[in-house]
């Protein structure tokens, strides 16, 4: 029953997270339920969350045909960032980055929202410093991605739609295979120095596989109007969670 109630919960974690973002919202608070630690479930987050990368890859393919990204060396920084990341969650206490999660959650959240205003009113300026912008800002959440996580998918999303005024199923795509990378990154790490409780997220990792080819299906579908507020709402609402808590 417990690995039942596991693939369900990765199941929804998997499609929230590769329709947007926040799929540690679910995912991460099933392995606390489960009773690990903190670190554990961290952990163990982290490494099942790879699942998600081939699946919303595979269910991607119609945006990624349509308009093939240019993001090899992105990808490779995303990997390196990745395992920074792991290796300051190792070395250093989680408070560091978890006490700037809210805020940065609150950012990413209303500037998703009002992205079409910024992108209008800004894009010139944007556009000419687009790389720098993008490069910093995806080694920072990539970085954070290998050491925590929760939100950096929406994080990462917003990025990419102020810097490209692109549509957000092209985002989310290119998105997807980008934190996937630095997930991957981080996993690999994190499996090589720490002990992984295997048997609590096999199961997550199925449910967030197939998670994983429902997402980019969603998003293919809602307006994009709609899936940039109910996104920002989830992040929102994570925030709050991590300032109760």
């Amino acid at each position: 029953m417990r690995g039942i109630l596991e693939v369900i919960a990765g199941i929804l974690a998997g499609t929230v997270g590769t329709a947007g973002g926040i799929t540690s919202l679910v995912s991460y608070p099933a392995l606390l339920l489960l009773g690990l630690s903190p670190l554990q479930a961290n952990i163990g987050n982290i490494v099942a969350l790879v699942a998600c990368w081939p699946s919303s890859t595979l269910a991607s393919r119609p945006e990624l045909k349509a308009r093939p990204p240019s993001i090899g060396v992105s990808v490779i920084v995303s990997l390196l960032s990745g395992v920074v990341g792991a290796v300051l969650l190792i070395e250093t206490p989680n408070t560091y980055f978890t006490e700037l999660v809210p805020f940065l959650l609150t950012l990413a959240s209303v500037t998703l929202i009002t992205q079409p205003l910024i992108h209008n009113r800004f894009s010139e300026t944007i556009n000419g410093a687009k790389r720098r912008i993008f490069g910093i800002g995806l080694i920072l959440i990539t970085v954070y991605n290998g050491y925590f996580g929760a939100g950096a998918g929406i994080m990462l999303l917003t990025l990419d739609q102020v810097t490209s005024g692109d549509e957000v199923a092209y985002s989310n795509a290119r998105k997807n295979i980008l934190i996937g990378a630095a997930t991957l990154g981080s996993a690999a790490t994190l499996v090589t120095l720490r002990p992984v409780a295997w048997g609590a997220i096999a199961p997550l990792s199925l449910g967030l596989f197939v998670g994983g080819l429902l997402g980019p299906k969603l998003t293919r579908v809602l307006p994009a109007t709609l899936l940039r507020i109910l996104i920002a709402l989830l992040g929102i609402g994570l925030a709050v969670s991590f300032w109760i808590s």
